[in-house]
């Protein structure tokens, strides 16, 4: 019996950043767009696609992961040591102010999450904040990295919940849907979403913060493979829960938390809407957590200060400051104005899109160099599967800017 006990969690102990990363990249906005898009075009075609993109998802954060435990530096100083300060200045910048209006979309969705159960949108934004903030009270890295684990394993419930559900539209009207310039539109967000650029630095930056040995690679990369599968998984059942609404949405391009809850409420009952409200908040909380610590870890990197969350607040005071920063400047976004999800969700995307094919590139070339990664460094398959990735991601960045323009 002693043995079991102890067993059990020495079989999770794997799980650590590239969890993290991967589930929080089912934020309080993906989780909006999975539902829309599930509502619109049913899942015939959208849940295979969202599926296959494991294998992006899983190059991307696999370099990242690989980079922080061989090279034992931040992604964010071997840039300016290789490519020059100006470039790490521009990505550095560009990676804050991406992350701020992230955030903002994550307070949207943490508000109107708990707003949706009857608590005032004021103190919704002063809860999702205060919760926040606690991470820096922990002691320790693991401390921290197991209380983001707790909640980010809790959006698991997506998958339970989609066993309660069934589409709204037979296969044959979903693939028949699923053409047009629409399609191809939210086919493009659907990639967007599944790579962001401070998924990057948050899993390089943790791997590099844990300080393991290179023989945790192994270790490292079931970590990642684990956290990307349950990514895609979550988004899948999202799609799926969607499509048990479909037709019951009017202006479903303009649908928001309420309309999803509402939908949901009225086709399977009102404890359905309630708990998606809570998986909305709590999608939310992981990702402002993980966005807020990228900045934290890129901008006190950039700067050369203390950036460990083994560190104290007065030990760290910069590090910590970034964190508390980015995320009161967007909860006062959120408290004094009324921004819509929707629109602040693809505002974000549009923006982490262009940020992304730079990271991307020089993080390829980066896992490509010898004397940084030694025999870790990528080889020939591996370089084939990330600038495949890049030259994917360029093509959507594209393809997404003249939506938004023309």
């Amino acid at each position: 019996m002693r043995g079991k006990k102890r067993g059990f969690p020495k079989a999770l102990l794997f799980l650590g950043p590239g969890m993290l990363a991967a589930m929080a990249d089912n934020d309080a906005g993906g989780i909006i767009s999975y539902a829309v898009t599930g509502a619109k075009f049913g899942c015939s075609v959208f849940i295979p696609l969202t599926l296959c993109l494991v294998l992006v998802t899983y190059t991307v954060q696999e370099m990242a992961m690989r980079l922080g435990i061989a090279a034992g530096s931040g992604y964010t100083h071997l840039l300016r040591v290789y490519y020059g300060r100006g470039w790490m200045v521009f990505q550095v910048t560009a990676l804050f102010t991406e992350n701020l209006i992230t955030l903002v979309t994550e307070f949207i969705g943490m508000s109107a999450g708990l707003s949706l159960i009857g608590i005032p949108n004021a103190a919704s934004v002063i809860i999702s904040a205060a919760l926040i903030m606690s991470i820096a009270v922990f002691s320790g890295y693991n401390t921290k990295e197991k209380f983001g684990l707790i909640i980010g394993l809790l959006n698991l419930f997506f998958i339970i919940f989609a066993f309660f559900t069934k589409p709204n539209v037979s296969i044959n009207k979903s693939i028949a849907l699923s053409s047009g310039t629409d399609f191809r539109w939210y086919s493009a967000a659907l990639i967007g979403n599944a790579i962001a650029p401070w998924m990057i630095f948050y899993q390089n930056s943790a791997y590099a913060d844990k300080g393991v040995k290179s023989q945790y690679i192994k270790k490292g990369r079931a970590d990642t493979i684990a956290g990307c599968v349950c990514q895609v998984t979550i988004a899948a059942a999202l799609i799926w829960i969607g499509s048990s609404v479909y037709g019951l949405i009017p202006n479903i391009e303009q649908a928001g938390p309420l309309e999803i809850v509402s939908a949901l409420s009225d086709k399977c009952g009102t404890s359905a809407g309630v708990l998606f409200a809570l998986g909305l908040f709590n999608s939310g909380l992981l990702a402002s957590i993980t966005v807020s610590l990228s900045s934290s870890w890129s901008v006190a990197e950039a700067f050369g200060w203390a950036k460990s969350l083994n560190d104290k607040i007065s030990e760290a005071p910069g590090f910590y400051g970034i964190y508390f920063i980015s995320v009161c400047i967007a909860a006062a976004a959120v408290m004094f104005s009324n921004l819509p999800l929707n629109f602040t969700a693809v505002f974000a995307q549009v923006a982490g899109a262009v940020l992304m094919a730079p990271v991307l590139i020089f993080l390829t070339l980066i896992t490509s160099k010898k004397n940084i990664m030694g025999e870790y460094a990528n080889n020939k398959s591996q370089k084939i599967r990330a600038w495949i990735c890049v030259g994917t991601l360029i093509v959507v960045s594209v393809f997404t800017f003249l939506r938004i323009v023309l």
